[in-house]
């Protein structure tokens, strides 16, 4: 096992690899190539299949670091994080990334404090800088208004968080071959003040809004939750799922896991449908690498104009039927 390499956090669910994972990778191997050093993918589980692991070479890992043991199972957090600075402080990674994803936010903040790191969140862009060899990390900052590129010039390793959907997963190559590593931590890494009783999958479609590519999101002026079904009717025609700003979470006209911006999730869909949602910079944050946002509102000076690609001035109620019904009619 190398020192010195970049390192991308894996998210395992069910003893398989989540799709996220090797979009990490894609970002690791530019990386790892432009320092000339491996690529490992760090991975923490429970009964994790050996073709899980393998994938994870053909998608462009040089070695895949594996920890398995039954209290990795499920995320909890001090667990895996102390098993995080344990690798790290055995093998000394440069660089370590992890997706911005629910797993990824509530581990990578935990594991820079313990192993006194910084941390940049959210990141669009990664890259080298060619006269330091440092990592230069790209987020948008003052609500999207600005990108801040930021360095950590001392600190090791130099941590960070990606956008998922922000780059594509490199093309599997069957031939690739490299090194599976078990590896043993001690057992005071699981202690945990914390007792897990059970765990509930969301079975929802909520659970995989940051997958989704088409979302079509309400705001406070979709006016009450029974009022969503027509925003489900058009997320439906085009194939996609519901998301709501801050207020209709608040309000409890829909589930925490749909919630888009700051507080919420970061979503980057194909095609991401704002209805009656004015813009806040919080909600704006959260969905900045969409790549194609369609507004509906009523106020014509709604921050949400200033980032749509296509903006319609009006009434939800009235415009979402007339789309609905045009689609049915083009459709059928």
């Amino acid at each position: 096992m190398k020192t010195n390499s970049v390192w991308t956090l894996s998210e395992v669910s069910g003893g398989k690899i989540h799709p996220v994972s090797f979009e990490l990778l894609a970002w690791g191997r530019s990386l790892a190539d432009d320092l000339k050093v491996s690529l490992c993918a760090v991975v923490l589980g429970n009964e994790i299949c050996s073709e899980a692991l393998q994938s994870l070479i053909q998608s462009g890992a040089d070695e895949v670091l594996v920890v398995d043991d039954p209290a990795l199972a499920n995320i909890l957090v001090k667990p895996h994080a102390n098993t995080l600075k344990t690798l790290v402080d055995t093998f000394e990674p440069q660089i370590f990334l992890a997706a911005a994803t629910t797993t990824g936010r509530t581990l990578m903040p935990y594991l820079s404090i313990l192993v006194k790191a910084g941390l940049t969140a959210d990141c669009t862009g990664l890259e080298i800088e060619p006269e330091t060899q440092l990592l230069l990390q790209t987020r948008p900052a003052i609500g999207g208004n600005i990108m801040a590129t930021i360095k950590t010039p001392t600190s090791r390793p130099q941590m960070a968080t990606v956008r998922p959907k922000s780059k594509q997963a490199l093309p599997k190559d069957l031939t690739r071959t490299g090194e599976i590593i078990w590896q043993s931590v001690p057992e005071s890494c699981f202690a945990t003040s914390v007792e897990q009783i059970e765990f509930l999958p969301n079975e929802t479609d909520a659970a995989s809004i940051e997958e989704a590519e088409v979302i079509v999101a309400g705001g406070r002026a979709v006016k009450a939750a029974n009022n969503f079904a027509l925003l489900q009717q058009l997320a439906d025609l085009l194939g996609g799922t519901i998301g709501a700003s801050r207020v209709p979470v608040d309000f409890g006209w829909q589930p925490y896991p749909r919630q888009i911006g700051l507080s919420g999730k970061t979503i980057s869909p194909q095609l991401y449908v704002a209805c009656g949602i004015s813009g806040s910079i919080q909600h704006l944050a959260g969905i900045q690498t969409a790549e194609k946002i369609v507004a509906i509102n009523k106020d014509p000076d709604a921050q949400i104009f200033q980032v749509a690609d296509l903006g319609i001035v009006g009434d939800l109620f009235e415009i979402l039927p007339a789309l609905i019904d045009e689609l049915n009619t083009n459709l059928t």
